[in-house]
Parts: structure tokens; C-alpha cells; sequence
């Protein structure tokens, strides 16, 4: 009797454990560690995982622990993904590898046709919304096939093309400001499959800008994909 009973707990344990199971490729439900309190998750396909070549040492500090599973993100109900199909300028008018179009396609995978490159120094890339929008979140993807950090990721939220006016710094991981754009306070990052939410703090504007500056690896930019959610003005 005492063995039955014990199998039968065992057994409603593990059919527990199954019903809680996350399904790969989406992020969960779970509640999110992030966002807007009293909001709702905020949802995106994730790439498969692809990891290639040996990865160089990544000498940064303060450096934030690789994610073990996909990001928890809080939205305000009726945010939307802005980005899709949205045009792409960058600082490089001819990426060494890849086409602007590349960066809001929907598609996040890390093998070759999937990315832009970007020349070395400091480059940055714009998506634009074409009307002013309330930005919940940015999810970004820059080239996550080998462990690397990317240097001087700067996010800012703007009206004006030209981000001379009324511009929002939204992220700012440039420890040493290298990027001559201000000391930043957010961790340097790994990138991996995940990708990267970004709070927007409801931050106004049509444009997206982020910035880069080399990895860990080398020397140049990359980009896989920008996601911007929120609500159109």
C-alpha cells in the first residue's frame, strides 16, 4: 500500500512538471520580471540556436550573466510591434555584408543571409516608425551564432531625423564612453538567441536609433534584427 501510494505521488508529480513545460521558440507566460506592472507579456518568436566557431574571451566589465531562457517583459495592454517591414538608414550607406531591409524582416536566425555588417568604429542604425509612437519595448538581435558582447550599445528615441532635438536615451551600456555620447549605467550583455529587451519608458518618438561599436570578437557591427513595440500616436 505504502509503495502504491508513493508511485501515485510520484506520478501526479511528474504530470505537473509536464503541464509547465514552456514551449521552445516563444517566450513564456510566467510572470515577467520586467515592464509595466499590471501589464501583459510581451510575445515574440524566437530563432532556433546556432552556435558556430570558439568564441574569444569577453574582457568587459560588469558584464551580465548569459540568459538560461527567454526573457520575461512586461507591456501595457494593446502595445503592437511597430517595426515589421519599417524602413532602415544606418551611419553605413554600404553594409559590408547584408541589406538594411534584413533588420525588420521578422526573421531572427543567425546564419549567413540573416544579418548586416556594418563597418568597424562607432555605426549606428534607424528605423523609422513613419509617425510618432509611445515605445514600450525594443527587442534586439545583433549576431548571436557565437558568444559575444557588443561595445557602446546605445538606444535613443527621437522625432527629429537628425537626433539634434528632443532626444531619449532609453539604454546606455557604454561603461568608459568611448562613444563620446555620455557614461552609461546599463550592464554590457551576451548575446544568444533571446536577444535583448529594452525598456522604452513609454519614451515618444518615430525613430529609432542604436548604436554599436565592435564586439568582443572584432571589430565591426552587426545586426540581425530591431523590433520596436508600443502604440502609435
Amino acid at each position: 500500500m505504502k509503495n502504491t501510494t508513493m508511485l501515485s505521488l510520484l506520478g501526479l508529480s511528474l504530470a505537473l512538471a509536464s503541464c509547465g513545460k514552456k514551449e521552445e521558440g516563444t517566450t513564456s507566460t510566467a510572470p515577467a520580471s520586467g515592464g509595466t506592472p499590471g501589464g501583459v507579456p510581451l510575445m515574440s518568436e524566437l530563432p532556433p540556436e546556432l552556435i558556430e566557431g570558439t568564441p574569444k574571451p569577453m574582457k568587459v566589465p560588469n558584464l551580465e550573466p548569459e540568459p538560461k531562457k527567454a526573457p520575461e517583459f512586461l507591456v501595457p495592454e494593446g502595445t503592437e510591434l511597430l517595426s515589421a517591414g519599417k524602413p532602415a538608414t544606418s551611419s553605413d550607406d554600404y553594409p559590408i555584408i547584408g541589406d538594411l531591409t534584413l533588420l525588420t524582416d521578422g526573421d531572427k536566425e543567425a546564419g549567413e543571409g540573416y544579418f548586416v555588417e556594418l563597418l568597424d568604429g562607432l555605426q549606428w542604425v534607424q528605423i523609422d516608425l513613419e509617425k510618432s509612437a509611445e515605445i514600450n519595448a525594443i527587442w534586439l538581435w545583433h549576431f548571436h551564432s557565437q558568444k559575444r558582447a557588443y561595445h557602446d550599445v546605445i538606444i535613443q528615441i527621437s522625432d527629429d531625423a537628425e537626433f539634434k532635438e528632443g532626444v531619449t536615451t532609453v539604454f546606455n551600456n557604454d561603461y568608459d564612453d568611448s562613444a563620446k555620447m555620455g557614461k552609461g549605467s546599463d550592464q554590457p550583455y551576451v548575446e544568444t538567441r533571446y536577444g535583448k529587451i529594452i525598456d522604452g519608458k513609454s519614451a515618444k518618438g518615430r525613430y529609432v536609433r542604436l548604436y554599436s561599436n565592435g564586439n568582443t570578437s572584432n571589430d565591426m557591427n552587426h545586426y540581425i534584427e530591431v523590433e520596436v513595440y508600443g502604440k502609435a500616436g
